[in-house]
């Protein structure tokens, strides 16, 4: 391994830091503490990895900011294409999400994932 290479686990020991990515308004439950914790950031914003977690919500994305590779690690995620699809994602699986994708983002059970994103 070298200085530039790191394993990503749940012990990792970044601070868990308040995410803002889900308008407070699209939480399904009274809970909205959803969290960031950061393994790596480009210096130009270009690619990012991490764990994020939120509680239950719904959200309408018209235009998905990034290129997101996700590994679910707990909870439940609905999402649903522009073209009605709907698939349900859980622990352990891999979910890749295009960058322009149109979908609507369901979670219904407190969601943590593994990310990767790039723009």
């Amino acid at each position: 391994m070298t200085e530039n290479t790191f394993k990503i686990s749940l012990e990792f020991e970044e601070e868990k830091k308040p995410s803002r990515l889900i308008p407070k308004t699209c939480f399904t439950t009274e809970d909205n503490d959803e969290t960031t914790q950061s393994f790596y950031e480009a210096e130009d914003g270009s690619v990012a990895t991490g764990i994020w977690e939120c509680p239950p919500c719904k959200v309408d994305i018209d235009n998905y900011p990034v290129n997101e590779m996700m590994t679910i690690i707990s909870g439940a995620l609905i999402m649903t294409n522009a073209e009605g699809v709907e698939e349900t994602f859980g622990p352990g699986e891999v979910v890749f999400v295009p960058k322009g994708s149109k979908l609507t983002w369901q979670i219904t059970e407190r969601l943590k994932k593994y990310y990767m994103t790039s723009s």
